[in-house]
């Protein structure tokens, strides 16, 4: 898979996670640089149906960021009218920043803090759940 691709977004399986159809072949992209919650945490439908409302059935543009521990292509996702997926979903308060893993994503950051600031999404709730501590809760 070269770096950058274009590919029509055939699937949405939860809030940072898309399938990409591109040249053929269906590739599961994880949102490189977000967390989203949980399909069963509070706002985990929301985040989803943002991804969804935001990017099926569009042409993107991936930038392949490399692979996951779970073998998906790790992606940053330009949408048709040029914004970045990624950071829409933070921006609506969809998700969290994943500074674990974009520790120097200063973009991801700021949409974090502007939503959280202005309550937007899951930060109307004053103490929401990170899906890290989430997922650790359920093991």
């Amino acid at each position: 898979t070269s770096p950058t691709f274009l590919g029509e977004v055939v699937g949405v399986h939860d809030g940072d996670s898309i399938t990409v159809l591109a040249r053929g072949i269906k590739e599961k992209i994880r949102l490189m640089g977000i967390d989203c919650p949980e399909t069963d945490q509070p706002f985990g439908e929301a985040a989803t149906l943002a991804t969804t409302r935001l990017a099926l059935h569009q042409t993107v543009t991936v930038t392949n960021r490399g692979r996951d521990r779970y073998h998906r292509l790790l992606g940053e996702i330009v949408l048709s009218d040029q914004r970045i997926l990624n950071h829409e979903l933070v921006r609506e308060g969809a998700c969290w920043w994943y500074h674990v893993y974009a520790p120097h994503n200063t973009t991801l950051q700021a949409l974090e803090t502007d939503a959280r600031t202005l309550k937007r999404g899951l930060w109307a709730d004053p103490a929401p759940t990170p899906p890290w501590e989430w997922r650790k809760q359920k093991k």
